[in-house]
């Protein structure tokens, strides 16, 4: 079990950093490279040759999965959660466990319909795509049209389709028993939703730690979501699969990760009008911004197609030497176009990314370990007490933490009252 934990904690560890970065592009895309970047983490501790031969399949239902919820505007929630008076805090810390919850559901649950599909089972994806599309419109209307029920006024409630495109999964994984993929989904969604580590931004800022505690918190999400997602995965069974799969397969996911989603992260982010922009009033932004450019198309679009070239040489047939390659390459890119972003080209460096980093170096150590993950007590059923406890235990904590976050603080940068400002007692 202590070798399993190791592993669960690579998983963590990755997750978490990919997320952290994640926060300096945002959006669907920068939440959909996070979730890859993951489930290549996964894999790669998994020890499974067949896991190996499809990890472009796993890491991008990955991405489709975390990157969905990348729609959801909190924002404003994060500031709720920084709320002086306990019923906005509890509210605010509520609903960002919502919302990561979402991000985990989902992330989870299509990660383990890959993992859980053969050739004798296989997940209907047509239908499922169908049933959740239907399941976030229907629930977008109904709460927020019909029933006037908003998380995030005046803010897009996007959330609403992320949350019942969610319970369309569910629903179909019930309903065509994937017991395992529901396992995963449901605990991701713990942990996600536990790791929205807002009460951690609001501690760093009433102590004034000099540190980019928004991206603390961006980690803590990674961080817990990761452990949710990388216990219920090693602690489930899953069926063998052939360690041979079509080309064509490995071809596309490969395409949709490594080409397509960082020339998404390229155009939404390195533009040069847009790189002036994030750069603000620094000395020869113009200039700065240009070189940015292009080290941008080296790291985002050059490095991607020399990358197809090898994979290619390899028919995409991948072991785990494969793996660890293209993980060390996927996340290396994404470090460096985090350095790229915030205007290394001009000289200035933040710890946080130096962070990334070590966290990058850590975790290759980690993965010196071949230790077994599969260690014997994997289970087919959730244990719903076990779960259900879980969730339980998650919620009490959060509003203890919103007690605490709201009594150590006056008015804070940032904070948002979502209800009617409840004011202290004046002391006698």
């Amino acid at each position: 079990m202590k070798n399993q934990w190791l592993s669960i904690l690579i998983v963590a560890m990755t997750m978490g950093t990919a997320w952290a970065i994640r926060g300096q592009f945002g959006h669907e895309q920068g939440a959909a490279w996070a979730g890859g970047l993951g489930a290549m983490g996964l894999v790669l501790v998994s020890q499974r040759p067949d896991w190996y031969a499809k990890i472009f399949q796993i890491a991008m239902a990955a991405a489709v999965g975390w990157g969905i919820g990348g729609m959801i505007s909190y924002g404003i929630v994060v500031g709720y959660g920084k709320s002086d008076s306990f019923v906005n805090a509890w509210y605010g810390l509520s609903m960002l466990f919502v919302i990561g919850g979402i991000f985990g559901l989902l992330g989870g649950g299509l990660t383990g319909l890959v993992l859980e599909s053969t050739e004798q089972k296989k997940v209907k994806w047509e239908y499922l795509i169908i049933e959740t599309a239907i399941g976030g419109y229907l629930t977008y209307y109904i709460l927020i049209e019909l029933l006037g029920i908003k998380m995030t006024p005046p803010r897009s409630e996007a959330w609403a389709v992320c949350f019942g495109g969610g319970l369309a999964l569910v629903w179909h994984m019930v309903r065509n028993g994937f017991t395992s993929a529901l396992r995963v989904s449901l605990y991701s969604m713990v942990g996600a939703g536990f790791g929205f580590g807002d009460f951690l931004q609001t501690t760093g800022i009433v102590l004034a730690i000099d540190f980019n505690m928004w991206n603390v918190m961006e980690y803590s999400i990674g961080f817990f979501g990761g452990l949710g997602w990388a216990y219920s995965v090693f602690t489930s069974k899953w069926p063998a699969a052939s360690e041979k799969t079509s080309a064509w397969e490995n071809r596309s996911t490969f395409l949709f990760l490594m080409v397509f989603l960082p020339i998404v992260i390229f155009q939404k982010n390195f533009h040069v009008d847009t790189m002036i922009e994030k750069l603000g009033d620094i000395p020869d932004a113009e200039n700065i911004a240009r070189l940015a450019n292009i080290a941008g198309i080296v790291i985002l679009i050059v490095v991607p197609i020399l990358v197809w070239i090898k994979a290619e040489k390899s028919k995409f047939n991948f072991g785990r030497a494969d793996a660890l390659f293209y993980f060390i390459v996927f996340l290396s890119m994404y470090i460096a176009a985090s350095y790229n972003l915030k205007g290394a080209m001009g000289g200035i460096f933040l710890l946080n990314h130096h962070l990334y980093i070590v966290n990058l170096i850590v975790i290759l150590i980690l993965l010196k370990q071949h230790s077994p993950v599969f260690t014997g007590n994997q289970v087919s059923q959730i244990n719903v007490k076990e779960w259900s406890k879980l969730l339980v235990s998650a919620l009490v904590i959060l509003c203890l933490l919103a007690l605490l976050s709201s009594s150590t603080h006056d008015k804070i940068d940032g904070m948002n009252q979502r209800f009617p400002y409840i004011p202290k007692p004046e002391k006698e």
